[in-house]
């Protein structure tokens, strides 16, 4: 949520731990919320480390068996396209390109740090067959705060391929990396060199840098073994090393070739500080540590280069250095880049991760509102000396909604003891219907949570490396359909719940039902009062009615027929985004004037959340500007879904 009015929502309880572990099975939603809004920093567990390793190195053997699809195959429609074993790394480096193709507006930098959170900690699940720096790298840039720029368009609730293969191309180097520029509650990072801190995390173009540590004696250490000297990866030639052909300046050779180590552009040599890594702590090894595979450390994940020198003129193939590339230590951090090697691409793509991201942050900020809206509709209650009857604990027992059970019984705790008797026989749906509008809201918000921490902690992958390594399954798991139909659930359930909103904000304004001048108006004969928020609200409604339409009832066919159907999740959590500030607009007018009302009521409301709202909200019934006062009402949403 990005705009003016939802900023109430968007920030998620202080825990007071400062990490979140990423282990593949444990990851909540409001971890997930905690990663997105820098509260918090990611820690690998080891041994999900581990068995994202034992999973790659299952799908080398699987493969070297059998084609797998995406690795020896082309994809989508090509999937009966065989790819030759030697051009399986340069066929997934032209899947990350071509699926490169997003477009319309960047997505902010919050929905993007979800995403990299989600995906990171999927693989981490294990079934993916990535190459664990994959994981690693993700992990880093969350904790050196910066982002790859993705594109909003490109996901159908069918893998979010587009925004996914960007973020591999960043990984990798192709594309730069950006600063989390909106975080603006905390000083950027810094690399620490001699003389301390210098300066801003990153600049757009920039490298990673370790001075002058990487040696000739580290470049083949830290290379995976097919790219070194010798077959076997015993790296016994230490003067060359055998790249694949995208990485050297012989693209259309018939086989790989051998380059000096030296030649190499530093990036892709060396190791890492022996200081621990600081997205796995103290139990990863050295990169130079002998590993399950040569060239890899304790892990299985290959030792990864981290120097600023410019790539060798031979090397076209490879990102050309800018002018903002920082000489020597000390300059800002960013995630080494990783070599890619078979299967990784479309390991990587095959997830709907930057979709969950958007879905858990909406979740969480509507959950928020809805939380609000208790105490926003119990001062609404009380302003109009509404019944109690229709929040009654009896009523409730005999229909046990536990959603509708839920919002009655938070408004009778809100409202507090006293009698209540009502001097009407019956209030407006507003007020009446308020616990079974509400109700389902908030059990919708619930299920919605289930379905992204599921999804959050389990492979997604297509294929589907089986946990004990024996065989690769293909399969349609990557379909979001639960997802989908999820986000469009709870965001019909929203607008139900807003309509009475704007139902009970124009009742308060009607001097019939709340004994008070019209339009909660005092001043001159015609002052408008409130009127202007009536139309303020329904503004917003009209937004929520637009977010309510089910993007799930959309369709299309794709790679010649193959892919027959979406799923259109993407498009419902896009919704639930912009109905976070919709929603919170309707609710912020609803309690400026409920305020209002109580305030030129006698007597001392008994509302808990009245005391809270008198003291922020602008005083004074003179017609002014009530933009100010939505906006201070959408701040004490947060703080009045805690009461």
């Amino acid at each position: 949520m990005d705009g003016t009015t939802g900023e109430a929502a968007r920030v998620s309880p202080d825990t007071g731990d400062t990490r979140v572990v990423l282990d593949g099975r444990g990851l909540g939603l409001a971890d997930v919320v905690r990663l997105a809004d820098a509260d918090a920093e990611p820690a690998v567990a080891p041994e999900a480390l581990e068995r994202a390793a034992r999973s790659w190195s299952a799908a080398a053997r699987l493969a070297a068996g059998g084609r797998l699809y995406g690795r020896g195959t082309g994809v989508g429609a090509h999937r009966s396209v065989p790819v030759d074993t030697h051009d399986e790394t340069e066929h997934g480096l032209r899947l990350l390109r071509s699926h490169a193709g997003g477009a319309g507006a960047l997505v902010p930098v919050r929905q993007v740090r979800a995403m990299l959170a989600i995906r990171a900690n999927q693989l981490l699940a294990g079934g993916s067959g990535i190459q664990p720096a994959f994981v690693t790298a993700l992990a880093e840039a969350l904790r050196l705060r910066v982002h790859p720029a993705v594109s909003e368009y490109g996901g159908l609730g069918t893998g979010d391929l587009t925004a996914l293969a960007q973020t591999g191309l960043t990984l990798m180097g192709e594309h730069p990396w950006h600063p989390d520029t909106d975080d603006a509650r905390r000083p950027a990072p810094t690399s620490t060199g001699p003389g301390g801190p210098t300066g801003p995390a990153v600049v757009p173009g920039q490298r990673r840098g370790d001075g002058d540590r990487p040696e000739r004696e580290a470049a083949l250490a830290a290379l995976p073994a097919q790219w070194r000297g010798e077959p076997g990866g015993t790296g016994a030639d230490q003067s060359t090393v055998t790249l694949p052909r995208q990485w050297r300046g012989d693209e259309g050779a018939a086989g790989p070739g051998a380059v000096p180590a030296a030649g190499l552009p530093a990036q892709w040599r060396g190791a890492d500080s022996e200081e621990p890594h600081p997205a796995t702590g103290p139990s990863a090894a050295p990169a130079d540590r002998p590993g399950p595979e040569a060239g890899a450390n304790s892990s299985g994940t290959p030792a990864r280069a981290t120097a600023h020198e410019p790539p060798a003129a031979h090397e076209r193939g490879l990102p050309e250095p800018t002018p903002s590339d920082p000489p020597g230590p000390g300059v800002p951090r960013l995630p080494a880049p990783v070599l890619p090697g078979p299967g990784d691409a479309l390991a990587l793509l095959s997830s709907n991760a930057l979709t969950l991201g958007q879905a858990a942050l909406a979740c969480h900020d509507l959950d928020v509102l809805l939380r609000a809206g208790h105490a926003v509709a119990a001062l609404s209650l009380e302003a109009v000396s509404g019944s109690a009857d229709a929040y009654a604990a009896e009523v409730h027992a005999l229909r046990p909604y536990p959603g509708v059970a839920r919002a009655a019984a938070e408004v009778r705790r809100l409202l507090g003891p006293g009698e209540r008797p009502g001097a009407r026989v019956q209030d407006p749906f507003g007020f009446r219907a308020f616990p079974q509008a509400h109700g389902p809201a908030l059990d919708a918000a619930d299920a919605l949570r289930h379905i992204v921490e599921v999804e959050a902690n389990c492979p997604s992958e297509n294929p589907l490396i089986a946990p004990d390594g024996t065989a690769a399954y293909h399969h349609g798991g990557f379909y979001a359909a639960p997802l989908g139909l999820a986000l469009d659930a709870l965001n019909l359930a929203v607008l139900q719940t807003a309509q009475l909103s704007a139902a009970r904000l124009a009742a308060l304004g009607r001097p019939g039902l709340t004994g008070l001048p019209a339009f909660l108006a005092v001043g001159p004969a015609g002052s408008s009062g409130t009127m202007i928020l009536e139309y303020t609200a329904n503004s917003a409604l009209a937004e929520l009615r637009s977010c309510a339409a089910p993007a799930s009832a959309g369709h299309a066919v794709l790679s010649h027929g193959l892919e027959e159907a979406a799923s259109f999740a993407s498009q419902a959590a896009r919704q639930s985004l912009r109905a976070v500030d919709a929603y919170t607009t309707v609710l912020a007018c609803e309690l400026v004037s409920a305020v209002r009302a109580l305030r030129l009521r006698p007597g001392e409301p008994h509302a808990a959340a009245f005391a809270v709202a008198d003291a922020e909200l602008p005083a004074g019934t003179e017609d002014r500007p009530l933009t100010a006062d939505v906006t201070a009402a959408a701040g004490l949403l947060r703080v009045l879904a805690g009461l």
